[in-house]
């Protein structure tokens, strides 16, 4: 079946639930027309989302399934993790919750890699708590990381707005001896291959920031422009691929600049997480490029603070939902393109041609 035609199984994650996951999970999959879509597959618990569904005066029905293999194309099919009963604590994290959001992820991975559903959506998860109880890793992107075996880049995207991080979550003191020339090329490469590749930008342009205030203003205020981004740009430009800067953090984000470029490699965190999610609101979604498998969440936390008030806007994790989606396809189209190119030329060298020189004409 072609990419096109596909209807992609989203697997879904839970978070805490605690927090406002389960609430931006249904509400997300509230239109009843829903399935004609996508196949979605949460890995949760039954009694717990029958119990919040009812907080919520929502009306969902789940097709109950032991593993994700056994999920139905036309419903809202729920992998249940477990059959007891779920004590829920709404607006604050228990061990319970805790517990239930690392087996959550895990099972959901574990289908992933066994080819079960086609993305991972992940929804909101405490990660000091998720530590506390023996979670090796700072958040989703660490964990995916180690189980696919390969680094990916954390990025955040709308339509017509990506910005990925050179260092996501470490403190601030620890960024500049974690930046490097070669992790620089690296990271814009991923970057680059991704726009091509999962976002159908066949030439894509990309800005890079500079780590210091002013980018450094000429090595009055740091070198780390001058002696690792500059030269690590200048590198990948003169081999074809479009990177520019290092340009200022504190004036870039204005529509006049930042829409030139396709996407924006910040050096840290905060860098350009908060411009992005002043800019993008509730649309934006995390997305860790450069990984075997797509997956993507929501751009922001647990929210204990509004749990339970059914005010929590779902709009950020529907937009993860589709974003995955045509990740999906883009991919395999694009993967399916290079296939059929390669093709003929396999076909002409085991008949002894070679394609790239003139071939002689008979009349």
């Amino acid at each position: 079946m072609s990419a096109k035609h596909h209807k992609v199984r989203v697997g879904i994650s839970i978070g805490d639930f605690n927090g406002i996951g389960p609430e931006i999970i249904m509400k997300s999959l509230k239109d009843k027309a829903i399935t004609e879509f996508f196949t979605p597959i949460i890995f949760g618990s039954g009694k717990l989302f029958t119990y919040q569904k009812n907080i919520f005066n929502l009306q969902h029905n789940f097709n109950y399934i032991t593993e994700a293999t056994q999920a139905v194309g036309d419903k809202i099919n729920m992998v249940n993790l477990t059959k007891e009963n779920v004590n829920v604590d709404l607006g604050k994290p228990t061990e319970e919750s805790t517990k239930m959001a690392i087996d959550s992820l895990q099972a959901a991975t574990e289908a992933l890699m066994k080819g079960e559903i086609d993305v991972l959506v992940t929804a909101p998860i405490n990660k000091d708590e998720m530590m506390k109880h023996g979670f090796a890793h700072a958040g989703h992107t660490g964990y995916l990381e180690e189980k696919f075996g390969k680094k990916g880049l954390m990025s955040l995207v709308t339509d017509d707005l990506k910005v990925a991080v050179s260092t996501h979550h470490i403190p601030i003191a620890q960024v500049a001896e974690s930046i490097s020339k070669e992790k620089i090329k690296k990271q814009i490469k991923m970057l680059n291959q991704c726009l091509i590749e999962d976002f159908q930008i066949p030439r894509p342009k990309i800005a890079v920031l500079g780590l210091n205030p002013h980018s450094g203003d000429g090595g009055v205020i740091g070198k780390e422009e001058i002696e690792i981004i500059s030269p690590a740009i200048k590198e990948l430009f003169d081999n074809g691929v479009l990177t520019f800067g290092p340009f200022p953090a504190d004036s870039f984000f204005q529509p006049l600049k930042y829409k030139n470029f396709d996407a924006v490699l910040a050096m840290y965190h905060d860098q350009g997480l908060a411009p992005f999610k002043t800019l993008a609101y509730e649309e934006g979604v995390n997305y860790t490029a450069g990984l075997p498998f797509i997956r993507t969440s929501p751009d922001h936390g647990v929210a204990y603070d509004i749990a339970g008030q059914n005010i929590a806007d779902e709009t950020s994790f529907t937009e993860a939902i589709f974003t995955a989606i045509k990740i999906f396809k883009n991919r395999k189209e694009y993967n399916d393109l290079m296939t059929n190119r390669m093709q003929p030329r396999k076909n002409a060298a085991a008949n002894g041609v070679d394609e790239d020189l003139p071939q002689e004409k008979h009349s």
